[in-house]
C-alpha cells in the first residue's frame, strides 16, 4: 500500500481522497530507501504535513521558508529561506506538504546537476548518468517516485531538459505566469510543474498560477510544425523520437509540416546573457567554483552594447524561428527536447560551450521565443529515456497541455517507472 502510495498521480489523491499523511510517509520511506543513491535531495522537512495527500518537492534556487536557499553556491551556505516563493505559498494552501528543497548546479548554471556542495545527482535510470539540468533534482525525485509533483525553473531550457533525461512531463510555462520574486530583466525566467502525467502538470500549473481552463471545447485538428535537426546536428535517436511522434499525431489526424530551425544566433546571444549573469550575482564571486568564476570575469568585460547587440540578435532569431510561425500559420510545433541523450555525469558539457549549444538547440529559441513548451516522455533508447518537445501560443498553457495529454496516451509515450527505483 505504501508503495502505491508513492506513484500515486495527484489527480488521483485528489479524486479518491487518501489519508494525507500515509502519502507523506510514502514519500518519506522512499527517499530514506533510495535517495542516498539518487541524491535529488538537499533538505528533507521529516515534519512535512499535508491536508490535500499530494507532496511538493521544491527546487533550490527558490526560497521555501525556514529551509535551506544555497543556489548551491559556497557563498549561501548557510542561508535560510524567510519567506515561500509565491508559487510555495500557493501550494501550501492548497493543501499540499512542502517535503523538500532538491539540488541543483552552482548558481542554476549548468546543464548537469554538480556543484561543491552536495553529492551530484544521479539519473533515477541509471547510476553515473546525469539527470540534466538544472531542475535536475527536482526531475529525479519525480522519477524516482520520491514525490508527487515538483517545482523547477526554466530560463534557457533547465526544466525541459531534465525532463527528457528523467522521463518525466515539464512543463515551462510562459514567463511570468507563475510568479517570481526575482527581478529578471530579460523575461526569460519561467517557474513550472515536473510530474509524472500531464494532468499533474496541468493541476499544478492551476495552482501555482492561480488560473483556470476557460472550459472552451478545442478544435480537434490541428497544424503542427516540425523541425527535428539543424546545422549543429542531433543524434539520431532524438530525431527519431521527434518522427515518432509527429506519425502519431499524423495518424490521429493532425497535420505536420518540417520548418526550419537556426539555434546558433540564440545560443550566442544567451551566452552573453549568461555571463553577465553570472558577473552580477549579489554573492561573493570569489568562492564560486572555476567555471562560475571564468563566466563571471568574461561578463565584466562585456560593454552595454555588446549585450544589446547580443540579446536583440538572439531574439530576432528567435521570433523567426517560433514566435512568427506560431502567430502566423502553425497551432504548436513539434522538435526533440535535446540534440543529445543523457550521458555520464563527468561527460555533460561545459556551460555555454559546443556541446552544449548542440544539447540545447531546440530548447533554447523557445525560451527566447517566450512561448510555453512542454516536454513529454517519448520512451527509451539503450534504456535511457528520450523527450519530446511541444510548443504552444502565448500563454495558452491549458491548450498546449490538451494537446500534450493527446500525445502521451498514443503508444510509446508517456512515464515509466525506473527500474532501479521501483521498488
Amino acid at each position: 500500500m505504501t508503495d502505491s502510495l508513492r506513484w500515486l498521480p495527484a489527480t488521483e489523491i485528489v479524486a479518491r481522497k487518501p489519508d494525507p499523511q500515509a502519502v507523506v510517509a510514502a514519500h518519506l520511506e522512499a527517499i530514506d530507501r533510495h535517495d542516498g543513491h539518487v541524491h535529488a535531495y538537499i533538505y528533507v522537512d521529516r515534519k512535512a504535513r499535508s491536508t490535500s495527500g499530494v507532496t511538493l518537492a521544491v527546487k533550490d534556487s527558490q526560497p521555501v521558508a525556514g529551509m535551506p536557499y544555497t543556489y548551491a553556491t559556497p557563498s549561501w551556505r548557510d542561508r535560510i529561506a524567510e519567506e515561500d516563493a509565491v508559487p510555495v505559498a500557493r501550494a501550501r494552501a492548497a493543501g499540499m506538504a512542502v517535503l523538500g528543497k532538491t539540488n541543483i548546479p552552482e548558481l542554476a548554471a549548468a546543464i548537469g546537476t554538480t556543484n561543491t556542495l552536495f553529492p551530484a545527482t544521479q539519473n533515477p535510470w541509471r547510476e553515473g548518468i546525469t539527470p540534466g539540468g538544472s531542475s535536475g533534482g527536482s526531475a529525479a525525485a519525480v522519477a524516482a517516485g520520491l514525490c508527487t509533483v515538483a517545482l523547477g525553473g526554466d530560463t534557457g531550457g533547465s526544466i525541459r531538459i531534465p525532463a527528457s533525461c528523467c522521463g518525466v512531463v515539464g512543463l515551462r510555462p510562459t514567463p511570468d505566469r507563475i510568479p517570481c520574486e526575482e527581478v529578471d530583466a530579460t523575461v526569460l525566467q519561467s517557474r513550472g510543474p515536473m510530474t509524472r502525467t500531464v494532468a499533474d502538470a496541468r493541476l499544478l500549473f492551476s495552482v501555482l498560477s492561480a488560473t483556470r481552463p476557460d472550459g472552451a471545447e478545442p478544435k480537434r485538428r490541428f497544424l503542427v510544425g516540425m523541425a527535428d535537426t539543424s546545422s549543429l546536428g542531433a543524434d539520431p535517436a532524438c530525431q527519431a523520437a521527434c518522427r515518432r511522434a509527429a506519425a502519431a499525431l499524423e495518424k490521429a489526424g493532425h497535420e505536420i509540416e518540417e520548418i526550419p530551425w537556426d539555434p546558433e544566433p540564440v545560443t550566442q546571444g544567451y551566452g552573453a546573457v549568461r555571463r553577465a549573469s553570472m558577473a552580477s550575482f549579489p554573492a561573493d564571486l570569489s568562492t564560486f567554483g572555476p567555471g562560475i568564476q571564468k563566466l563571471a570575469a568574461e561578463g565584466r568585460g562585456l560593454t552595454a552594447m555588446d549585450y544589446f547587440h547580443a540579446f536583440e540578435k538572439a531574439t530576432d532569431a528567435a521570433n523567426r524561428a517560433v514566435g512568427v510561425p506560431l502567430q502566423t500559420r502553425y497551432d504548436f510545433l513539434l522538435t526533440p527536447t535535446l540534440g543529445l541523450l543523457p550521458m555520464p555525469i563527468d561527460k555533460v558539457p561545459a556551460f555555454l560551450g559546443d556541446e552544449w549549444a548542440r544539447y540545447v538547440q531546440f530548447v533554447l529559441p523557445v525560451s527566447f521565443a517566450r512561448t510555453p513548451a512542454i516536454s513529454i516522455p517519448a520512451g527509451l533508447h539503450d534504456g535511457l529515456p528520450v523527450g519530446v518537445q511541444l510548443v504552444g501560443q502565448l500563454a495558452q498553457e491549458y491548450d498546449l497541455l490538451a494537446f500534450a495529454e493527446e500525445l502521451e496516451r498514443m503508444p510509446g509515450f508517456g512515464f515509466q517507472r525506473p527500474p532501479q527505483v521501483d521498488g
